[in-house]
């Protein structure tokens, strides 16, 4: 029997994400979540997985709801051991829940399905040459992500807006801002993006590309 495991770079489970997954695949289908921050305080994660300068970064969400900024080089070295226990528990499909790109991780049988490298080949065959507005969490993002979306052959426009909140613009002026710039079709580039995020940017008349929603129904097919 088929087990799925997926792995959030923040705390599991993902209540904002799983629903979404839920929607699609067979309730049958064994499922173990697991995260990458499980078990930590936020002193613990300011420490172990504390942001340097210049760096890339990642930003996810805490069972409490709360927010938090990590290191991405850190969050992907703690990752590849978490991916290692879900294979220990069986998982024959594992699914990362972050659209941010790790270069090294690998799984010894599982599938991994990693969305950032699902997301720009996919993206690129609906946009057609449109021109993409892509919204990502944080401004930050914008240089470090760049590279994955080569395959657009048009280079996109980016806006940031985080989908939990806190200081900065919201999904909506982001959408608008997007639109004035010339963008026609708008990606949202996180996980943590959930419905009602794809209907605060499609407020700005444009159709709208929902990560988490897409990465669900393609890994329905195989899981």
């Amino acid at each position: 029997m088929s087990k799925l495991g997926t792995l959030t770079i923040g705390q599991a489970p993902r209540a904002d994400i799983t629903p979404i997954l839920d929607e699609v695949l067979d309730a049958r289908l064994a499922r173990c979540h697991a995260g990458v921050l499980d078990g930590l305080s936020r002193a613990e994660i300011e420490r172990g997985f504390a942001v340097e300068a210049g760096k890339p970064v990642l930003i996810t969400k805490l069972l409490d709801g709360s927010a938090v900024v990590i290191d991405r080089a850190r969050t992907e070295a703690a990752a590849q051991d978490k991916l290692a226990m879900l294979e220990a528990e069986g998982c024959s499909t594992i699914l990362m829940l972050c659209t941010g790109h790790f270069a090294s991780l690998r799984t010894q049988a599982a599938r991994l399905i990693e969305p950032d490298r699902i997301l720009p080949p996919t993206v690129a065959a609906l946009a057609q040459g449109a021109q993409l507005g892509i919204i990502v969490p944080l401004a930050e993002q914008i240089a470090s992500e760049a590279g994955k979306w080569v395959p657009l052959g048009r280079a996109p426009l980016y806006a940031a807006a985080s989908p939990y909140g806190g200081e900065g613009a919201s999904v909506a002026e982001a959408a608008r801002d997007l639109a004035g710039r010339g963008a026609q079709v708008l990606l949202m580039d996180c996980m943590g993006f959930v419905e009602r995020h794809r209907r605060e940017a499609a407020e700005a008349g444009l159709p709208v590309i929902l990560s988490n929603s897409l990465i669900a129904k393609l890994v329905s097919e195989i899981a």
